[in-house]
């Protein structure tokens, strides 16, 4: 664990976990207090006050014997309003050309590719039965400057036949899923923030704890089936995503709508 962050050390291990929970990394209980202290490196007293933090507001639960597990929150009664506002569609025109200008711009390293059963998330998101295979790849790409993100994919098996680890170094996957027959018909996307833990943060150069901009994109085909997962982490001093909007309506319309997505990065 870096020492530069003008954060104590177990505060820092707290972010980095309570950022996990809110993942719902640990639904099976989280690691003993040896494995976090191998992987954050730190004293086993400060990852016991890490814990005791996240205990005290209500995230988990301590019992001997029977490990550290997540709390999880009541779920909202049926019918009741969520309070995660609708995601908006993206052009998949902006997002094609924005995906071949960045393969373009900068360097791919494919750190794994294999075919594994879909958690319960990807299964979902993915429209398939419960642990159905899909393929799942992990890609680092770097600009001159450095890593610039994290990306993890997953694509439904019988659409990544004939696209392994040599291929995914070479091309984007939305143009070799296009090349393998696949009619790209639109996509949903969502930006948020998060945190990177000790991996990500290993592999993007960066430390443990530091703020990265978090995208979710879901794919669909032209009949609308879901056709690409994708979850990336970036680093927020070499990307910068930007969209042109547009007003709707009349003079007196308050509604924008995307036209256009770019991104930037160095």
């Amino acid at each position: 664990m870096p020492t530069s962050l003008p954060l104590p050390k177990y505060h820092q291990v707290y972010l980095v976990l309570r950022q996990q929970l809110v993942e719902r990394r640990y639904d099976g209980g989280l690691p003993g207090e040896l494995a976090l202290v191998k992987q954050f490196g730190v004293a086993r007293v400060t990852v016991r006050k890490a814990l005791e933090r996240l205990a005290n507001e209500g995230l988990i639960e301590r019992a001997p014997g029977r490990g550290t597990r997540p709390i999880v929150p009541p779920a909202a009664p049926s019918g009741a309003p969520t309070p995660r506002a609708p995601a908006r569609r993206a052009g998949l025109r902006g997002l094609l050309e924005n995906i071949v200008n960045m393969g373009l711009a900068t360097r791919v390293q494919v750190l794994s590719c294999e075919t594994i059963a879909a958690p319960d998330a990807v299964a979902a998101a993915l429209a398939l039965p419960e642990a159905s295979p899909v393929q799942k790849a992990v890609r680092l790409r770097a600009s001159r400057e450095g890593p610039l993100s994290h990306i993890t994919t997953y694509v439904p098996r019988e659409l990544a036949k004939g696209i392994g680890r040599r291929e995914l170094a070479r091309r984007p996957l939305l143009l070799l899923l296009e090349a393998a027959g696949v009619e790209i018909g639109r996509a949903t996307q969502t930006i948020s923030a998060t945190l990177a833990d000790v991996e990500v943060a290993r592999r993007l150069a960066i430390e443990v704890g530091s703020p990265l901009l978090a995208v979710t994109r879901l794919v669909r085909d032209v009949h609308d089936r879901p056709v690409q997962w994708l979850h990336g982490l970036y680093r927020p001093d070499r990307y910068q995503y930007e969209m042109q909007l547009s007003r709707v309506g009349g003079i007196d319309a308050k509604l924008w709508v995307s036209d256009e997505l770019s991104a930037q990065f160095h």
